[in-house]
């Protein structure tokens, strides 16, 4: 996969959903953004990131799991400098929606996260443990999220938590990898 290309045909958070989001998408997304609080533990660790990433989130602006989850990752960049999200459409984007399948299916969000030089990292989708735990433990609820979010709720403070460290954990591939280092002289 070409991922300098994917990012040169990428869209920023705002951009993305003014392209791709109906005016009920992108309140949905708001309203999910507005419910996303990191922690002052999760502001002290991410304070502390000294690699710039990119996250290339594969998404649908009408997504439930999307409006859950997107905007977790958004909070992310808009408290560190170092991280960049790009958004590309999945239906919009064939060759992408093909190689980012999990289970045979183009499910989304799925983000990759790539290195300063636009190296892959990690591959994150499309759920976090927690709410896959709940899931599981409502089978035979809906399959698909509803795109409702509930401010404060500990199901959402725990997927912001499993996210978070993910995110961490990319941080510190990036600051051990010896390529790196080496440039940074650190």
């Amino acid at each position: 996969m070409n991922w300098t290309e994917l990012l040169a045909q990428s869209l920023g958070y705002d951009e993305y959903l003014h392209a791709h989001g109906t005016p009920i998408d992108r309140e949905k997304w708001q309203r999910s953004l507005e419910a996303t609080e990191l922690t002052a533990a999760q502001l002290e660790v991410i304070g502390t990131y000294r690699r710039r990433m990119t996250l290339l989130c594969m998404a649908g602006a009408w997504c439930g799991d999307c409006v859950e989850h997107v905007p977790i990752l958004r909070s992310f960049e808009q408290h560190c400098s170092l991280i960049q999200l790009r958004l590309i459409d999945r239906d919009s984007h064939a060759a992408l929606k093909e190689y980012l399948t999990i289970c045979g299916s183009p499910r989304v969000p799925q983000t990759v996260v790539l290195s300063e030089d636009g190296l892959f990292v990690d591959r994150w989708g499309d759920r976090p443990l927690a709410k896959y735990r709940d899931l599981a433990a409502r089978l035979a609820g809906a399959a698909c999220s509803s795109g409702l979010i509930i401010p404060g709720d500990s199901l959402r403070t725990t997927i912001i938590e499993n996210w978070f460290e993910e995110l961490e954990r990319c941080q510190h591939i990036l600051r051990t990898s010896p390529s790196l280092r080496k440039r940074h002289q650190d």
